[in-house]
């Protein structure tokens, strides 16, 4: 990859030319805002390519064709997602209406889980911003709702067309060929419904999360204008069923966009929105890390899949198992054993103040991540070497270059306010995102 060097110089000649005849000593610095300018439209055309729309700029936003946006549509499912009146169908009855899609998707987390293994039923409490959610005692690991793995963010899912680690969710695009894997009598049996991963995985979501639409409670409820007004062509006796409710989710899901944080900003024009180690950062990010390989377009991520040597989830208090295919990844949903321990590249928006990286959760900040990449010495020692990406190579920053890297990642890509995105209350007036008699202490909700 080329050096992020010669295109500044480049400049500087350029411009020391177009200057000479003033005076013979003049020297023109270029600033770095302008060389970070000059690299983006070099790699991508213009700075517009990385700009996220607004999220009611529906026309603007990527979406399945089979669930077009609207506004309607979109107002059901951020009530629905947060909505614990949809856990209707526990392992316990005790839990019943006490945990949401939120529970391992929330805003305080940047919409991922703010503990390693996020928890549906099972788990209680949440603390400040999620940290305190664990496993509930009375529970055996096997009735827990844990995955055994990293809860993925659903920030961005816009511009994602197959859903989790191993891509398994997804009917089109990067899933086509792939037919023969989606096992019947399991969730990936949905893709044949033919929509995109981000509308799959929210379909296949209801059963996983135990989650189900009570006729009852939707039709007394403001829940059944909701959903007239959002599926106004669908005949009344089909309308208030779970594939609705998920083609909202999913519609919602696609407008959580962190279009607020710095380096947007500076894409659209406010050359301050970026400090000196930010935008350092970011040259290097675009430049001599070669992030951007495999981090690319508005939400910074990729459809592609590599094996980067990462820990498995291990434990960590809730659950302990994790089974073979998990582990292969990609591999373990295509059986395509050239696919083996590779995991979909994640998009890099709001992950400042977490405390879990990798599809493992083994790494504990940013930092820890740019040394890892930095290094490129696996860290799991059941992945051959011969499996691991030809990506994963030293990229030889040095302290301060990883110091402004974390920079760029940590501050220039945080949209500080997610909130925007949570409704103040919902229609069933249950607290959320969980509502275990512990999260409503914890969350003020009594």
């Amino acid at each position: 990859m080329k050096n992020l060097l010669p295109s500044r110089f480049l400049l500087l000649i350029v411009i020391s030319v177009l200057y000479s005849c003033s005076s013979d000593d003049t020297y023109i610095d270029i600033p770095d805002s302008s060389v970070l300018e000059h690299r983006i439209i070099q790699l991508y055309g213009s700075k517009q390519a990385l700009i996220l729309p607004l999220s009611d700029d529906y026309s603007s936003i990527p979406s399945d064709i089979n669930n077009p946006l609207t506004p309607e549509k979109i107002a059901l499912g951020r009530l629905l997602f947060h909505e614990t009146g949809l856990a209707t169908v526990p392992v316990y009855e005790d839990a019943a209406n006490t945990y949401s899609c939120a529970s391992c998707h929330h805003a305080d987390a940047g919409f991922q889980s703010g503990v390693k293994q996020g928890i549906g039923e099972g788990g209680i409490g949440f603390g400040i911003s999620g940290e305190g959610r664990h496993k509930n005692s009375m529970y055996q690991e096997a009735d827990l709702d844990v995955q055994p793995i990293r809860s993925p963010t659903i920030l961005n899912v816009a511009y994602q067309d197959v859903m989790l680690w191993n891509g398994q969710f997804g009917g089109k695009g990067t899933n086509e060929g792939t037919n023969t894997n989606w096992t019947p009598g399991t969730p990936k049996e949905h893709n044949n419904l033919g929509f995109e991963g981000v509308e799959i995985q929210a379909v296949a979501g209801m059963g996983v999360h135990r989650l189900d639409i009570d006729l009852t409670f939707i039709t007394n409820s403001s829940y059944k204008a909701l959903f007239d007004a959002a599926f106004p062509n669908v005949a009344q006796d089909q309308r208030y069923s779970n594939l609705n409710a998920a083609l909202a989710i999913a519609a919602y899901e696609r407008t959580l966009l962190p279009n607020q944080a710095p380096f947007q900003q500076w894409l659209q024009g406010d050359n301050s929105a970026l400090n000196d180690d930010e935008t350092q950062g970011a040259l290097l990010f675009f430049g001599k890390a070669n992030c951007f390989s495999c981090h690319s377009g508005p939400g910074l991520n990729s459809m592609s899949f590599h094996a980067l040597g990462m820990n498995d989830l291990e434990g960590n208090g809730i659950a302990t198992t994790v089974d073979e295919a998990t582990k292969k990844g990609r591999g373990g949903f295509t059986n395509n054993p050239d696919d083996d321990y590779k995991f979909k590249t994640p998009q890099l928006y709001n992950l400042k103040g977490l405390h879990f990286f990798g599809h493992g959760g083994s790494l504990e900040s940013l930092a820890d991540v740019v040394n890892y990449k930095n290094n490129a010495i696996s860290e799991n020692t059941e992945v051959p070497n011969d499996k691991l990406s030809s990506l994963f190579v030293p990229l030889n920053l040095t302290n301060e270059e990883m110091n402004q890297m974390v920079a760029f990642l940590e501050n220039a890509l945080y949209d500080a306010d997610l909130y925007r995105y949570v409704p103040e209350s919902l229609p069933s007036g249950n607290c959320f995102p969980n509502a275990d008699e512990m999260s409503s202490m914890d969350l003020g909700c009594n």
